[in-house]
């Protein structure tokens, strides 16, 4: 899918707008891929959400297009807004882009919204992209976003997608013992379940005000 920046279809706004807005000397974008929010120690939280859900209902459904076809702190961005204002009518997008993961750090994002999504056709998107991407032991893309998405909506669902890969030496053992050799960290699928449940929680938790 070739980048195209914002500019060249008439939404040039839409970065400076959305992606790079400052919250305590930090953009948008890195507050939301770093999980400042979540804090209870950072002062900008409230400010931060606030704008955050307003941006969310605002934006256009022509902006977040041009934010998903640019790079990835707008992909990311966009990811963000769509889940939080839970626009189903972006899965087939996110889905397609979750599976090409052509750009860093924007995956994270992708499997966030299909949480917030939280139906069976979004445990599909995701168990597609654990069956494409687990087997690669020498990757280390966005298969710890995906695990905790899918493990909150089999909780929720009542489903066991995420069985087959958690199993004792499974594909999920396998592509840890592969990316540990990478100098990549462990990951345990319960804390990985949590943190999507606290980013899921984290946008359940406020109201438009």
């Amino acid at each position: 899918m070739p980048s195209q920046h914002p500019e060249e279809i008439g939404y040039g706004h839409v970065v400076r707008g959305y992606v790079t807005r400052m919250y305590g000397g930090l953009p948008r974008y890195l507050v939301l891929n770093g999980g400042r929010y979540l804090s209870p120690r950072w002062w900008h939280t409230t400010r931060f959400t606030r704008h955050l859900l307003s941006d969310a209902a605002a934006i256009t459904d022509e902006e977040l297009e041009a934010l998903l076809g640019y790079e990835w702190r707008s992909r990311l961005t966009a990811a963000w807004l769509i889940g939080v204002d839970r626009r189903e009518r972006f899965r087939a997008r996110i889905g397609d882009l979750l599976l090409a993961s052509e750009v860093c750090y924007s995956g994270g994002a992708y499997c966030f919204a299909l949480a917030r999504f939280g139906t069976h056709v979004d445990a599909e998107i995701l168990t597609a992209y654990l069956d494409r991407y687990l087997p690669r032991t020498d990757l280390h893309y966005d298969q710890p976003a995906a695990l905790g998405a899918l493990l909150r909506l089999d909780a929720r669902l009542g489903t066991r997608h995420a069985d087959r890969f958690t199993e004792v030496d499974g594909l999920w053992d396998e592509w840890v013992k592969g990316v540990e050799r990478l100098g990549y960290p462990s990951h345990a699928p319960a804390e990985l379940h949590r943190w999507t449940d606290l980013q899921c929680e984290f946008a359940d938790g406020w109201r438009r005000l």
